[in-house]
């Protein structure tokens, strides 16, 4: 299993009232930070959606000399979440020989090494499904998923992720998990300072 994976990061982060990805986590970025975690795991490819217009974004991905041809610029972020990902699935400049792709927010820097490794390990266990975590029994970000079902996101007239993946219910592989950080939302100003106490050792 060769997995790539798509790092979500063309939000306006509005709640936050500047970029969340931007924000301060251990000794880099929230984007550093995620970046790099996937990266350690053993990502193949590891690209960046994002804002075509975001000049903060395109900054700190130069100076985290994240290659160029691992961008994927989304010139519509006001679709939201989805935009991006079939601005994704859609995108040309896949590695080949990828035969899983894992969908990631930007915004997750609180979940556990383990919990994202044992995630990838289910994948393995489990390679023609769906992979994702589930905390109290509901799924959550991140999702794995083969190659034929990526692709079919590009198409995809569903209303939003979570629609697109409950019309596929029998091919999801949930993996149960402790991890808190899974049902944490890092949207406001009080949620970061939240997630810096919660979450030191993530």
């Amino acid at each position: 299993m060769n997995f790539g994976v798509v790092i979500l990061a063309a939000g306006a982060s509005q709640r936050m009232g500047r970029s969340k990805l931007m924000l301060r986590w251990r000794d880099t970025t929230v984007l550093g930070h995620v970046r790099k975690t996937w990266n350690d795991l053993g990502a193949l490819q590891t690209c960046v959606v994002h804002s075509a217009s975001d000049a903060t974004i395109l900054s700190e991905l130069d100076r985290l000399k994240h290659p160029q041809g691992d961008r994927i610029p989304n010139p519509n972020p006001e679709t939201g979440m989805f935009g991006s990902v079939r601005c994704a699935a859609g995108w040309k400049g896949w590695n080949p020989d990828l035969t899983h792709w894992l969908i990631t927010l930007g915004d997750q820097p609180q979940i556990r090494w383990d919990t994202l490794k044992a995630l990838i390990q289910h994948a393995y266990l489990h390679p023609d499904s769906i992979c994702q975590p589930a905390f109290d029994g509901r799924p959550k970000h991140p999702v794995l998923l083969p190659q034929s079902i990526f692709r079919e996101l590009a198409a995809s007239e569903d209303s939003d992720l979570k629609a697109f993946l409950e019309r596929r219910q029998a091919q999801v592989a949930l993996l149960a998990s402790s991890d808190s950080g899974l049902d944490f939302d890092l949207d406001t100003p009080a949620d970061y300072q939240e997630a810096l106490r919660r979450f030191p050792d993530s």
